[in-house]
């Protein structure tokens, strides 16, 4: 991990920080503005350790004190609430959001137990929703927000960009269409306006006591399109599958390594009886699954770009999946690009084509080096665009 000079201002980017946290209150107020300042996504507060910052995917450390069991509580307990404070004390985890003015932004915090004591995540939001040009989405990603039913699956490892890229279809359709949007968030990241569409946007623990309140009663209030949010455990994933058997359009996350993946944790969260129920149930509704990892860039003021899979349901992954081919759902993406379908290494491809990764960072994030290396030099296997019958 990289530690950068502090008030040297030699070779450090990051400014003095943390110079003495006894002094005032609030000092994690500092953290966020020093993030802001220094276009940092996450902060983590451990203790033992130096604050750290994420920036362009490198972590650094920060300030000078090495906290103390109570310099991290002090410091997020001043930005909890007493209800925050006694619902982590109980469970031992927490989720929620904290906004500063002054274009400092909007925190989503995670705060957790470490070995017995007290931890903190903290992702930066940007408060601005950023369009399909400011992230550098893929064109076929444009199809998603003209959809007006069935479901759409989000999916990635945690902080690579997968609230962002939904915050920013959704407010595509908030721009233009008419219909109404309803998110259901733990906690709220991104804040809507409404536009063309008018949005609710419910908090978990603050609007509405739990996802499983706030699902049991969405389809009763008249939406037409619906974000769940993560999809947890089988009562999200019922309550987002049953919405878009209803005519809505619903969108929801999963943590998943590949589209055709995101089918195994999907039926991972049902019993085997249930299984076979929930495939019929995606053939009909499921309308399209993004995977997406966030790269180091190396074209000039972009920092992250997205690498994204993308895959479309058409009538041969709609066998595959009734058939328990799931494996072979992979080959079909990567032979769909005239469908607005690519694997990975098809979107590495043309990342390094268009001059924003370089070919080092495409072979260390790529999940087949050996296929990108040939796909590189224009080489494809048969099977890269044959769509399976």
């Amino acid at each position: 991990m990289d530690q950068v000079p502090d008030n040297k201002g030699s070779s450090g980017m990051l400014k003095p920080v943390l110079q003495d946290m006894t002094r005032r209150p609030k000092d994690i107020e500092k953290l966020f503005s020093a993030m802001a300042k220094n276009r940092a996504s996450d902060l983590h507060l451990k203790v033992d350790l130096r604050p750290v910052f994420r920036i362009a995917t490198v972590l650094h450390e920060v300030g000078e004190r090495v906290l103390q069991p109570e310099d991290v509580k002090r410091l997020i307990y001043d930005v909890m609430s007493e209800s925050q404070r006694k619902r982590f004390e109980e469970h031992g985890d927490l989720d929620f959001a904290y906004s500063m003015e002054g274009g400092v932004g909007r925190f989503r915090i995670n705060v957790f137990r470490d070995r017995g004591n007290m931890a903190v995540a903290v992702r930066r939001v940007n408060p601005d929703i950023p369009n399909f040009e400011d992230l550098h989405l893929p064109e076929a990603i444009r199809r998603i927000p003209t959809l007006t039913q069935g479901l759409i699956v989000i999916a990635g490892p945690t902080g690579q960009g997968k609230s962002t890229t939904l915050a920013s279809i959704l407010q595509y359709i908030n721009e233009n269409r008419k219909c109404h949007i309803i998110t259901i968030e733990d906690p709220i990241e991104y804040l809507f306006h409404d536009k063309k569409s008018f949005v609710n946007q419910r908090e978990v623990g603050i609007d509405v006591e739990d996802f499983s309140a706030a699902l049991k009663h969405v389809v009763r209030q008249n939406p037409d399109v619906i974000l769940v949010g993560e999809m947890r455990d089988n009562i999200s994933f019922d309550a987002a599958l049953q919405a878009s058997e209803t005519g809505h359009l619903v969108f929801g996350t999963i943590h998943a390594s590949s589209t055709a993946q995101v089918i195994g944790r999907i039926l991972d969260l049902f019993s085997t009886e249930r299984q076979d129920l929930i495939r019929q149930g995606l053939v009909f509704n499921l309308k399209a699954v993004v995977c997406q990892k966030l790269l180091p860039s190396c074209k000039e003021g972009v920092r992250v770009v997205p690498s994204c899979e993308i895959m479309f349901l058409n009538s041969t992954i709609q066998k595959l999946i009734l058939a328990r081919e799931d494996k072979k759902i992979q080959d079909v993406v990567r032979g769909g690009e005239e469908e607005g379908m690519q694997d990975f290494n098809q979107s590495m491809v043309k990342l390094i084509n268009e001059g924003y990764i370089s070919k080092k960072v495409a072979m260390q994030y790529s999940p087949n080096p050996e296929q990108l290396k040939m796909n590189l030099q224009g080489i494809y296997l048969g099977e890269d665009h044959k769509i399976l019958g």
